[in-house]
């Protein structure tokens, strides 16, 4: 049983890790810092469409990627336990950067060949040399996505049991304050909104998404609602305070066997968050499964990285090499397709850079974190690549 991920070891990215660590202490004041965090599981394979597990994987890593310039580059990478399982969005890092929570832990037992998920966070002191995990937070429930408010002393953490987790921070510990039974179903996505007063939760398995209202580490909800498509997933916010954006996985993300999918279009929804009641104003059909969403801190852009068929198996008529990235501007309000990329294979999860100049793409089979431009509505695969050694699973930047 995994009781504390230790500090990364491996050759050079050890000493990487601390070469680096000074240079990311050291843009903690600097308002151009744009820290991304991004896990990657290195236990689990997918190989054509097959669920595998190496019988003697590297340790699951966390990446820190310094996105203020071009190209971005990695300036530490730590051990902790991770999981491809859930929506994409299972990390989160302090708006002052010092440190990174990390959610959805899981250990393969390679005896009873069986996943099993764990349950706890790990807290990263991103200020140490090297950086490093500091404390396991066990909690009750498995939990999923994460989201850290802009004030930086709020995180929130959805949970497969339904339960949503309220946690203070304070320096660098986290403290369980409350829990919120949301459903009875599995809880996916979350974000927070700029102005720290309202969160969005995804109820996976029920449909749309519920809205939660935050007075200082207070969290309540009305049970307000907005609708979705179906199974939603990864949930995302603009800067402006004026949008929010949902990807619905479609029958492949609800739980049980649904059946042979063949690679169905699935859907991603609009949300106006700029006045109560929040309500949703457009879905758009996308390529199948879109794991990965992603709205431009400016609200002008959205990304979303569709699977496209390249999790399906070879035998399947729906079955890609690879997914697909696909650009949209949002026409206050009406989102319309400007460009698409083919992607990686099975990617998961994206994020715009601060300036929204460049979205990062976690490509899972390629173990790879992708960097593409956009400019005038224009999409281009840079063919920078962030190597990692496992597969990336999840990636959030600092509240913005």
């Amino acid at each position: 049983m995994i009781k504390r991920p230790g500090r990364f070891t491996l050759g050079t990215l050890a000493v990487q890790c601390f070469m680096t660590t000074a240079l990311v202490a050291a843009s903690f004041q600097s308002a151009a810092t744009d820290l991304i965090a991004s896990t990657n599981d290195a236990k689990y394979q997918r190989v054509v469409g097959k669920d595998t597990f190496l019988e003697n994987p590297q340790p699951d890593t966390l990446d820190i990627i310094d996105a203020s310039h071009f190209p971005p580059r990695v300036v530490a990478s730590v051990n902790v336990a991770a999981a491809i399982q859930g929506p994409p969005q299972a990390v989160a890092i302090t708006p002052d950067g010092k440190l990174a929570i990390v959610s959805a832990p899981s250990r393969y037992d390679t005896a009873e060949k069986k996943l099993l998920l764990e349950n706890y966070l790990q807290v990263v002191d991103l200020t140490s040399s090297p950086a490093s995990v500091i404390a396991k937070v066990d909690i009750a429930h498995h939990p999923q996505a994460i989201a850290i408010n802009r004030a930086g002393n709020l995180l929130l953490a959805t949970t497969t049991s339904g339960h949503l987790l309220v946690f203070a921070i304070d320096g660098k510990s986290i403290t369980l304050k409350d829990t919120l039974k949301l459903s009875d179903k599995r809880l996916s996505g979350i974000t927070i909104t700029p102005d720290g007063k309202t969160a969005l939760v995804a109820l996976r398995d029920e449909q749309g998404l519920m809205v939660l209202d935050i007075d200082s580490d207070k969290v309540t909800t009305q049970r307000e609602r907005i609708s979705t498509g179906v199974a939603p997933y990864s949930v995302d916010v603009s800067s402006t305070g004026k949008w929010a954006l949902v990807g619905n996985a479609g029958l492949a993300g609800l739980p049980g066997n649904v059946g042979t999918l063949a690679g169905d279009v699935d859907s991603i929804t609009l949300i106006d968050i700029s006045r109560r009641p929040y309500r949703a104003v457009q879905h758009v059909s996308v390529a199948a499964l879109p794991e990965g969403i992603a709205i431009s801190p400016d609200g002008r852009w959205v990304a979303v990285q569709s699977m496209d068929g390249s999790n399906l198996t070879a035998d399947n008529p729906g079955r890609r090499a690879k997914g697909k990235l696909i650009l949209f501007s949002n026409q206050n309000g009406k989102l319309v397709e400007k460009a698409s990329l083919p992607a990686g294979e099975a990617g998961q999860g994206i994020v715009f850079t601060a300036d929204g100049r460049y979205i990062l793409a976690q490509f899972n089979v390629e173990k790879q974190v992708a960097v593409f431009a956009v400019a005038n509505g224009k999409l281009k695969d840079t063919g920078k690549r962030l190597a990692s050694t496992g597969g990336p699973s999840s990636i959030r930047s600092m509240p913005r």
